[in-house]
């Protein structure tokens, strides 16, 4: 039998952007990083200079690069992009806030708020299509890269999708968990699975978020 070889995951939502503390869906669209983001991104890049990890990896999207960046200008690792880390094609929500949406689309507001995982946004992806991505994406790069430990820069919803794999936790369900910007959550793959070690460390950002200026 062969040795057991465990690949660590830091998967990693990025920085606060404009669109988030507006409540917009983001989707593929771009909406930098805001003030607190910036902020956030910088004490996650200081946070991540005392972290051994051998890739830096982060979806396509700017606000993720940007996150990936500040850490990179701490650590000295290249950005690898990954595009299959993006987050949710939401499509006709793109840009708008759940008001706006309503207003435009009420017929397909309704039935996005049933939380039907197989209902496709016009446009866009289900929440079934971005599970199955997102799983497979992880799985993909910890077997190719097993034994390392990668760090992930990524979106609320990537995330949500792996913790629901790793817990066993139906589409369906609730979620009862928190995503973070900039929250550090670790997970190890081991023998074709996945195991949630920790979710949402956000202990770097104290210094951050207490800064009165």
């Amino acid at each position: 039998m062969g040795l057991q070889v465990d690949t660590h995951l830091l998967a990693i939502r990025h920085g606060e952007t404009e669109w988030n503390s507006q409540g917009r869906f983001q989707g593929h669209l771009n909406s930098a990083l805001n003030r607190e983001g910036r902020a956030q991104a910088e004490a996650l890049g200081e946070y991540l200079a005392g972290e051994r990890f051998d890739l830096l990896l982060s979806s396509d999207l700017g606000r993720a690069l940007q996150t990936a960046s500040a850490i990179a200008m701490r650590t000295g690792h290249e950005i690898v992009v990954e595009p299959r880390l993006r987050e949710r094609r939401m499509g006709i929500f793109q840009g708008l806030t759940p008001a706006e949406v309503q207003a435009r689309y009420p017929e397909e507001y309704a039935r996005f708020r049933t939380h039907d995982p197989d209902y496709i946004i016009p446009d866009g992806e289900s929440t079934r299509q971005l599970f199955e991505r997102s799983v497979a994406c992880f799985t993909e790069l910890a077997t190719r890269h097993a034994g390392l430990t990668l760090a992930t820069v990524t979106h609320g919803g990537v995330l949500a999708m792996l913790y629901r794999h790793a817990r066993a936790m139906p589409l369906e369900a609730p979620r009862d968990f928190s995503l973070h910007n900039t929250g550090v959550n670790r997970f190890r793959h081991r023998l074709g699975a996945w195991e949630l070690q920790s979710w949402g460390n956000i202990g770097h950002l104290d210094v951050a978020l207490d800064d009165p200026e």
